[in-house]
């Protein structure tokens, strides 16, 4: 993921006032996969299934 994404992703968190731990259930994954995804350590073919889906929720 890019770093300019990822801030996003955070603002929108913010925003939205919610936590890095209910984006990971609301995508079904644990906390320390949606950091790895963030941090761009993470991004394979499932990955990016996980990113469209956390634009989608917080409408990026």
């Amino acid at each position: 993921m890019s770093e300019d994404l990822s801030v996003k992703v955070r603002s929108e968190l913010y925003k939205k006032k919610l936590k890095h731990k209910d984006l990971a259930e609301m995508l079904g994954i644990s906390g320390a996969y949606l950091s790895d995804i963030l941090s761009g350590k993470r991004n394979g073919v499932k990955a990016q299934e996980h990113i469209k889906h956390i634009k989608k929720i917080l409408g990026i």
